[in-house]
């Protein structure tokens, strides 16, 4: 418990100054100096080996502590970094600082991707026909046949779409004539069951069906039938048997 508030009172006049932001100067508590030795070699192994996996680096490493003791960590060798070192660091004495050297290399890497970039245009500018004045009989050939193979995969991609776009719309066309069909059964069955109802006794349809309306025209009147006593009729004799 002891050793506990020590090191909080050691701690303590650094962590005053931010979170996460301590005064960098020597530990003057044996027993603090120690952990965070420990701590920081640690975590600084961990970033060595971060760097030499997520980017591809030659990374050496190597710690002394205070007794004496080594901690190191490489991903190839400390032996042939360590040389490898000495020979980078020959060359540059020889052809110049590190950052002349690598002045050297990219304007040489953005040369030929210049000359990478001008090609390229150079050959879709053929592609389409033009700037062929400086292209040989072999040039125009391998040009042609180019353009053809790409003609060919153009039209097969082309008739692939079409086709399946001919299946999709015949797909649609049977799905419309199944819809017709349906709605034709289901207009018939409606019509059906009107008929139906409309033949059935006491439904408001069988009211629609009545005799036609009287005429008078079209009929004597019983009176008329009669005979009129105003003329004057004859009597005829009885019949007489012999």
């Amino acid at each position: 418990m002891a050793l506990q508030s020590d090191q909080s009172r050691e701690i303590s006049p650094q962590r005053k100054i931010s979170r996460g932001k301590i005064e960098i100067k020597r530990i003057e508590n044996t027993t603090n100096r120690q952990v965070t030795f420990c701590k920081r070699r640690n975590g600084l192994l961990k970033k060595a080996y971060e760097l030499s996996v997520l980017c591809d680096a030659e990374v050496a490493l190597v710690v002394f502590s205070t007794r004496g003791r080594l901690y190191e960590y490489a991903n190839n060798s400390v032996k042939e970094t360590i040389e490898r070192y000495k020979k980078a660091c020959s060359d540059s004495s020889n052809n110049g600082s590190i950052s002349e050297a690598n002045a050297q290399f990219y304007q040489q890497e953005a040369s030929k991707l210049r000359q990478h970039i001008n090609n390229m245009q150079n050959q879709n500018r053929n592609m389409l026909g033009e700037s062929l004045g400086a292209l040989s009989l072999k040039e125009l050939k391998n040009l042609e046949s180019k353009v053809e193979r790409g003609i060919s995969r153009i039209r097969s991609k082309k008739n692939e779409l079409l086709f399946a776009e001919i299946e999709y719309m015949q797909k649609r066309e049977i799905n419309k004539r199944h819809n017709n069909q349906y709605l034709r059964a289901k207009i018939a069955e409606t019509e059906r069951a009107q008929q139906h109802m409309s033949l059935m006794p006491g439904s408001s349809d069988f009211d629609l069906v009545q005799p036609p309306p009287f005429d008078a025209r079209n009929y004597l009147e019983v009176n008329g039938l009669q005979p009129n006593d105003d003329y004057p009729r004859q009597d005829q004799p009885p019949l007489q048997l012999v």
